[in-house]
């Protein structure tokens, strides 16, 4: 998983790369909880145990690297409003 958000102290170019990264990890795992909920027709309920798991963990996951992301967003236009 990616590094927490970069301190205050970071460059511009150090938080935009950071966020690019983010923004592919999210992706990545929102893609695999896409497929998951494809091959169980939409519907955690048809979902064997084990696929449930790793489901509620992707998506646990990507909740993670969402709320990394809205930090990142707010140090970024914080500072263009500076």
């Amino acid at each position: 998983m990616a590094d927490n958000p970069q301190p205050d102290g970071s460059t511009d170019i150090e938080r935009v790369q950071a966020y690019q990264k983010l923004v592919l990890e999210y992706e990545a795992l929102d893609e695999e909880i896409d497929g998951l909920l494809a091959r169980h027709h939409g519907a955690t309920e048809t979902m064997s145990d084990d696929d449930y798991e790793r489901y509620r963990d992707l998506a646990y996951r990507r909740d993670q690297v969402h709320n990394r992301l809205k930090v990142l967003e707010r140090q970024i236009f914080q500072d263009d409003e500076s």
